[in-house]
């Protein structure tokens, strides 16, 4: 009811991919097929774990963590975005944008300081070996994927209430779902305190445990660099290699969308950006776990 009043529009447009609409059934296909796609392999990811004792260990449990964000993640926006191409311009009710802004923000911030957790994870493996059993006990694991979703929920609830608390002059969304960047351009008279508001979330979400990152790997990099034989350094690396290409892809794409000004919003790059993190990524996070460590393959072999 305070959404409503403070704007004079019920419902919104999302135009989603209007101008391509002759690609619409093509692109009907390949989301659908993407989507079940990932939903069976990250749930494949997480049985394998919970059934193997062996990969009862903090990394497989953040990696399990990871599977299931990923698959709510991606279920935020898949059911919109086909309707979309379905029926073509979809119209979507204030409460459900603002519902499916908040869960899409919570669990992208979620995945955030989650891969920051799994960096954590291997940083005190690699760089404390003798005392990593002590200080990644089950508690710290799951205090570090509460604090995660904390920081999530912080995060969703702060945009998606000043977003839609602010006057809107419009009801057309040049995107295929509720996002951050297409709402601001509906915006009323000066938006440059929202999009201050943006990117200083956007600096705590995203560049914070992104920096945690960076340090934790430039300690490990130095750690593994002063191995005494190559097999304990290329052992080290392995496991490390698989959260490195997942961080590059997932911060990479998030980081270049909302760390940048309005001003240099396009619509139809940002369509783009949006389908990298948001619908690629969720599908390459347990091939990139699975093919690139062994004990997940051995796993899966038995």
């Amino acid at each position: 009811m305070i959404l409503g009043n403070l704007s004079g529009f019920s419902e919104f447009t999302l135009l989603g991919f209007s101008g391509i609409s002759h690609l619409h059934p093509l692109l009907f296909v390949v989301l659908l097929s993407l989507y079940i796609l990932t939903l069976m392999a990250n749930t494949v990811i997480a049985f394998i774990i919970n059934s193997d004792n062996s990969l009862h260990t903090p990394m497989y449990f953040f990696l399990t963590q990871l599977s299931c964000l990923d698959i709510c993640y991606l279920s935020v926006i898949i059911p919109t975005i086909l309707e979309n191409l379905m029926v073509g311009t979809v119209s979507i009710s204030k409460t459900r944008c603002a519902m499916q802004m908040f869960f899409f923000l919570f669990f992208g911030v979620a995945e955030c300081f989650l891969l920051a957790a799994m960096s954590l994870d291997r940083y005190f493996a690699i760089c404390y070996p003798l005392h990593y059993t002590i200080i990644m006990s089950s508690r710290v694991c799951r205090s570090l994927v509460f604090g995660a979703y904390i920081c999530g929920t912080a995060v969703g609830l702060v945009h998606t209430l000043i977003t839609f608390s602010s006057p809107l002059c419009g009801s057309a969304i040049d995107h295929f779902f509720c996002e951050i960047q297409p709402l601001l351009d509906l915006l009323c008279g000066n938006t440059f305190p929202s999009e201050i508001q943006v990117i200083v979330v956007a600096v705590f979400a995203i560049l914070s445990p992104f920096l945690l990152i960076i340090y934790s790997y430039i300690r490990i990099i130095s750690t593994i660099l002063h191995m005494a034989s190559a097999e304990s350094q290329e052992k080290a690396f392995s496991t490390c290699s698989s959260h490195l290409l997942v961080v590059t892809l997932f911060y990479g794409t998030a980081g270049s969308m909302y760390l940048r000004p309005k001003y240099s919003y396009c619509a139809s790059v940002d369509k783009f950006l949006s389908l990298s993190y948001s619908v690629v990524t969720p599908l390459l996070n347990p091939i990139i776990y699975s093919l690139r460590n062994k004990e997940v393959k051995g796993a899966l072999k038995k």
